[in-house]
């Protein structure tokens, strides 16, 4: 059996003199990438496999680092696994623990490789199923949201442009966009998936491996599509980190939106919904207050991610090929980024089935601020009436129910056509808001039978069903 001391560095031998304390605690990093350690077995499963497989182990010696890896890994699962910070980081930790526990075999195991693809391989194959999960959680708030629109199909509130009433929408049809925001998250994380999901181990350091390594046999093994086809490119690479956690940003920013919309629409000013009570706290000095602190939070964790997002660029900016110990810097911005997008959907998905809507509130605040202006615009261009006339025409019907301090369809018909004579009595089929939504009855529109049609394909899409036409 060997006899190395437990914190024997498998880099020792070009060196005199022991590290300093304080240097191996600045370049440790086992503390945070010990999480990979079931990808970090998995991938040196497969390696062993791979070596038995060319000759390079013997099948006894892959069976004895299979059943000691497998050993390790229930160990660490149990708690019961002893971390040591002088071994650097996860991956000589557990060659270490493989070593003393197995002999030469152990040893072995490092044979045509490098931490350096090591680690990408790890991470490779952490942010493929960190990718999936995504979409997985994105599914569930989609599906929640759609239950919204569905419910809320009929429901009007007044639709905004710079924070302005603009024109009436369902709210149903506001779901349906958070929904949209969501699938483009969705796709994006599909589509880095597949530039993530290829095998970089082989690479070894940075040139490759004079074993007679079967790569394709790895990537197999390993679920990897395809293979990194440059190694001086396949260990010096953080793209799909610096994708994956910019994917992650995009998708907070859109939690981000969405929670700003529920700050406003819980407050006293709009009173549009209600957060539920388990999705909120109180002030310690004002007994009514009810804060939705949870889509604050979201709001704010949005510029962590963001901020780890610029961070891996600046990280990547300088670096000349192929790995550099910065990269050590990669993963505190991986990690908490995938935990931070994670939790944040999780809640979101908690919190929106218990959404309460307030129809009559929202009603009430689609019928001030002239929401239906356009409609009116609309219904003088269908009487022939040039756009830019009927602009104005309605322009000056604005100014005067500002001054009376009323809305559009307050005014009578014989006031109405002093403003222009081709308005007749079925104006106020345009000027009511049920009218208002419902003329926009096409793909895209806030009609209610195009929101539940909308809604209904959301359905199939999130059942896996193939897209229909969009009609």
């Amino acid at each position: 059996m060997p006899t190395d001391p437990p914190d024997h560095k498998p880099w020792s031998g070009r060196f005199r003199e022991p590290t300093d304390a304080l240097v191996e605690r600045f370049t440790a990093s086992e503390h945070f990438d010990r999480r990979l350690y079931r990808h970090d077995i998995a991938g040196s499963i497969a390696h062993a496999t791979m070596l038995a497989r060319v000759g390079v182990l013997s099948e006894a010696e892959r069976a004895s680092i299979v059943e000691g890896l497998q050993s390790i890994e229930a160990e660490i699962e149990a708690g019961s696994f002893e971390w040591n910070p002088a071994l650097e980081d996860v991956h000589m930790n557990i060659e270490s623990a493989l070593t003393r526990r197995i002999g030469e075999a152990g040893k072995k195991l490092h044979t045509g490789r490098s931490r350096n693809d090591q680690v990408i391989t790890d991470l490779r194959l952490m942010l493929r199923e960190e990718s999936d999960g995504m979409v997985a959680a994105l599914r569930r708030l989609q599906g929640a949201v759609v239950d919204i629109a569905e419910r809320e199909a009929d429901t009007i509130m007044p639709g905004f442009t710079h924070l302005q009433t603009a024109q009436p929408v369902t709210f149903g049809h506001h779901m349906l966009a958070w929904y949209e925001m969501l699938e483009r998250d969705a796709e994006r994380f599909r589509d880095a998936r597949a530039r993530i999901n290829r095998l970089p181990l082989g690479s070894a350091a940075l040139a490759g491996t004079s074993f007679p390594i079967d790569r394709e046999l790895s990537a197999r093994l390993l679920g990897f599509e395809g293979l990194c086809r440059n190694s001086l490119d396949a260990v010096g690479d953080r793209d799909f980190c610096i994708e994956f956690v910019s994917n992650c940003a995009l998708l907070m920013v859109h939690l981000s939106r969405m929670s700003e919309e529920l700050v406003m629409w819980t407050s006293a000013h709009f009173e549009f919904v209600e957060i539920g009570d388990a999705f909120c706290t109180g002030s310690s000095i004002m007994p009514q207050k009810k804060n939705p602190d949870v889509a604050e939070l979201v709001r704010g964790k949005s510029s962590r991610v963001m901020g780890h997002a610029a961070a891996l660029l600046a990280l990547m900016k300088s670096q000349p090929l192929a790995f550099n110990r910065d990269n050590q810097e990669d993963k505190e911005a991986v990690f908490d980024s995938l935990d931070t997008t994670r939790d944040c959907l999780e809640v979101f998905c908690a919190m929106l089935p218990g959404l309460e809507v307030k129809r009559a509130r929202m009603r009430n605040a689609a019928a001030r601020g002239f929401a239906t202006a356009t409609d009116l615009a609309d219904y003088l261009v269908r009487r022939q009436v040039p756009f830019r006339d009927a602009h104005e025409v309605v322009g000056n019907v604005v100014r005067e129910g500002i001054e009376r301090g009323c809305d559009l369809s307050d005014f009578t018909l014989e006031e109405l056509k002093r403003f222009s004579p081709r308005i007749e009595s079925d104006v106020y089929e345009v000027l009511s808001l049920e009218g208002s939504v419902a003329s926009r009855d096409h793909i895209g529109g806030t009609a209610p039978a195009q929101v539940r049609r909308a809604a209904a394909r959301a359905r199939r899409r999130l059942a896996g069903v193939a897209e229909d036409t969009g009609t």
